[in-house]
């Protein structure tokens, strides 16, 4: 059936897309027939335990590795057919800074304007108006050996920039940096994308898919155990509730005894009621409270985190000792 033009209205360009993918090396299979869309404009980040695929998925969508089968789009080019037209399209950082540190943070920014084919004059501009926007500019006749972590990332960012790309690929953008640099990151990361930058990210650090993705899928295993935004993975997991507490004792009684299935702490007054935490079940609890008359003095929602949500569909995946929220 013909596609109406309603529905080319309704759904949004496609950045990157793909469908099936595979690809193996050896007799290991890393990924075992991956599907992807991406809406043009938005963050996805790509989560999974070490060895999952990640990088894999990146190097296949940028051209750098070809898949075993299946089919991939991005920027309307296909990467088989057109990988010219994906690599003029895209910009890619690696976890491993591609700035060279022998040469100034200009030089570098001028040698990736030359690599882009531009003139002389644009160059220079373009540069000028990276190193200002990437706070850059009182570093930029230094070595860049003499950079800091956060500082090497931001240029190799603006690096990426010079050939004004419309997606990016950010392969653990903020591996080794510390709190203050990962927070810097994550703002520029939100600038481009409200400049209308469409980022695919592969993290290891869940808090930052939290903050960050429209979307994000879970990689396991060579497939996608699950993808959506952060909130609807947060309710694949159980362990949500409702927390009631009391200041009145006789509120607290009265509440413990007509709701059923809660956890009671009487020390706190305080109920723990099993919850998605969906708008229709606070709904519902919120209308019984007033028509019982019970008052409570505080009501929270608690759910489950995606730390929470990577343990349950990975099983806890290569831990290598790192601590909970540092996952790869």
């Amino acid at each position: 059936m013909p596609t109406s033009r309603q529905d080319d209205v309704r759904t949004p360009p496609a950045a990157v897309s793909a469908l099936g993918l595979r690809k193996s090396y050896g007799d290991k299979t890393v990924l075992d027939g991956i599907d992807l869309r991406i809406p043009a404009g938005s963050v996805f980040a790509l989560l999974g335990p070490n060895g999952a695929g990640k990088t894999t998925v990146v190097k296949i969508l940028s051209t750098l590795v070809t898949a075993d089968g299946g089919q991939a789009q991005v920027a309307g080019h296909d990467v088989t057919a057109s990988p010219h037209g994906v690599r003029a399209a895209i910009g890619v950082t690696g976890q491993f800074s591609a700035v060279d540190g022998l040469i100034t943070g200009e030089e570098n920014m001028l040698l990736m304007a030359d690599l882009h084919h531009l003139s002389k004059r644009e160059g220079r501009r373009v540069t000028a108006e990276l190193l200002e926007r990437f706070d850059l500019v009182e570093a930029s006749k230094k070595p860049a050996s003499t950079y800091s972590g956060g500082m090497k990332r931001r240029l190799d960012i603006a690096m990426t920039l010079v050939g004004d790309p419309r997606i990016i690929f950010l392969d653990e953008p903020t591996t080794g940096l510390d709190p203050r640099s990962r927070h810097n990151m994550w703002q520029i990361i939100r600038e481009l994308v409200s400049d209308g930058v469409t980022v695919f990210l592969t993290t290891q650090y869940l808090e930052e898919a939290d903050q960050l993705a429209d979307r994000i899928a879970v990689l396991n295993d060579g497939k996608i155990a699950a993808e959506g935004t952060a909130e609807e993975l947060k309710r694949l997991v159980p362990g949500g509730h409702v927390r009631l507490r009391f200041s009145d004792p006789t509120a607290y009684r009265s509440a413990a005894l007509a709701l059923r299935e809660v956890h009671r702490d009487d020390e706190a007054l305080s109920l723990q009621i099993p919850s998605d935490g969906s708008q229709r079940e606070l709904r519902s609890l919120l209308d019984w409270l007033d028509s019982t008359g019970i008052e409570a003095d505080e009501l929270t929602v608690h759910t489950p985190d995606l730390d929470d949500v990577f343990f349950a569909l990975t099983g806890g995946g290569d831990m290598n000792n790192q601590p909970k929220e540092a996952v790869r």
